[in-house]
């Protein structure tokens, strides 16, 4: 079968065998590989940056949550605002989205340098340095991100075709996760920055080489201004998705905030955080291609579903280690890596799905994935704004094992993202998998609407 005009625009994007569809080795990679630098930003802003500004400066946890929420919640203005202008990018050309990233990465380089390398005359004074290149690298990061993720919804196609794409992006991601993580502690935040930049400078010049989006169609007159900002809130199937996406986000990022913390004081091994770290990206990276088999035969939804569950039941298992249970805690990192899987690669392209659905392919990607990624950060703003004081709270105090501070800690690192994941995933089952599914599916090929 020949891919339709909605299944992919250039004729080295993706290769066909009968009635199935995989994404090419140079495609995925040309369009994959900015993943890997963006997810230099992404772990250290969420896992190390805490635990280095406590452990290094002095900062309270109190502080630190306060300062994490604060940049978070100047995104709650911000990422709307870069969706619409990712739209605007793509109407001109998407050659105008690819020089105003190299821009935004510059941008994310300098952020990143003046958060670990804070000087000497800024120290008076840190937790403002800390809050301003929070805001600054949060910026440039939100900017690239949208238009990143906007690029591969604008390619369409069927499920499977959005799994992978997407898949490939995260795959990359994960790489850089592994990284971002080991780099620090084997060679050093110098070295780590150097590697980052490296790497921005290269996936920029491979993302010019990826498959062209559609052209922009002409923009509907549903609304300028903010009143076009909420048109993605008018669809019903994204409220739905959100909602889920918001709940499995928050379950998965308040273990993100406080691994370090478990490991060190729950565990008592904090020698072994790299070897963690790294188990658990490596099983979520090696689980990506057994997640697309699961997707060809379940769909996204039942196969996100399946990843919930297995996360949850993981959970559950950590929250019974304690100090010395090394080898119980790899192995919770390797079945929790496995579920991460399916977060990385299925929520957005079932999203993709969302989009064509409604007709706003290659109108309004850009402002359906700016309030995509603002529930991302307000999640992980919420981890460190709301589990970081809760902590110090009751007791807990980094560095200390006093029992109600670690008893504490494991309900707030094991027990209650368990609950929220669980609750995740009854709101899916009951939106995207009991129902009929028309909100996750691709339109039939033969839809005129598929060849826009």
């Amino acid at each position: 079968m020949n891919p339709s005009p909605s299944e992919g625009p250039s004729s080295h994007s993706r290769e066909t065998h009968g009635n199935a569809t995989r994404v090419g080795l140079r495609a995925g990679i040309s369009y994959g590989a900015m993943g890997l630098p963006l997810a230099f930003v992404a772990l250290p802003l969420y896992v190390h940056l805490p635990n280095y500004y406590a452990s290094n400066f002095g900062i309270s946890l109190a502080t630190l949550g306060a300062i994490l929420l604060l940049a978070r919640l100047f995104d709650a203005f911000t990422d709307p605002l870069l969706g619409r202008l990712s739209d605007a990018l793509f109407a001109r050309s998407h050659r105008w989205v690819l020089g105003v990233g190299a821009c935004t990465g510059l941008l994310m380089v300098m952020g990143m340098a003046a958060l670990f390398f804070p000087p000497a005359w800024a120290m008076n004074h840190l937790t403002v340095w800390a809050l301003a290149g929070l805001l600054l690298t949060y910026t440039a990061f939100s900017q690239i991100g949208i238009a990143y993720q906007s690029w591969a919804a604008r390619l369409g196609g069927r499920e499977v075709w959005r799994a992978k794409i997407v898949a490939w992006r995260e795959g990359a991601a994960l790489i850089g996760v592994i990284l971002a993580s080991v780099l620090p502690s084997v060679m050093g935040w110098s070295v780590w920055l150097s590697v980052f930049a490296v790497a921005l400078v290269l996936a920029w010049f491979l993302w010019w080489q990826a498959p062209v989006p559609h052209p922009s169609r002409v923009m509907t007159t549903e609304g300028p201004g903010w009143r076009a900002l909420a048109i993605p809130w008018q669809n019903p199937a994204f409220r739905r998705l959100m909602a889920v996406f918001i709940l499995s986000g928050l379950a998965s990022a308040m273990p993100a905030t406080l691994v370090l913390f478990f490991i060190q004081d729950r565990l008592g091994a904090a020698a072994m955080e790299p070897v963690f770290l790294a188990t658990y990206f490596v099983a979520a990276a090696l689980s990506m291609p057994l997640w697309m088999r699961a997707v060809q035969h379940l769909g996204l939804a039942r196969t996100w579903l399946a990843g919930m569950v297995l996360a949850s039941i993981t959970f559950i298992w950590a929250s019974t280690l304690g100090t010395g249970d090394v080898w119980g805690f790899v192995l919770v990192c390797a079945l929790s890596g496995l579920a991460l899987g399916t977060d990385l690669a299925l929520p957005s392209a079932i999203l993709a799905g969302l989009i064509q659905d409604r007709g706003h392919q290659g109108q309004r990607e850009g402002a359906y994935f700016g309030w995509w990624n603002l529930a991302g950060k307000l999640n992980l703003a919420l981890a460190a704004g709301l589990a970081l004081p809760l902590l110090g709270w009751l007791g807990y105090t980094p560095g200390t094992h006093h029992s109600d501070g670690l008893l504490a800690l494991t309900w707030a690192y094991a027990v209650i993202p368990c609950i929220i994941k669980l609750t995740a995933a009854v709101l899916l089952y009951v939106f995207f998998v009991r129902r009929p599914a028309t909100q996750v599916t691709t339109p039939s090929v033969s839809n005129p609407k598929d060849a826009s």
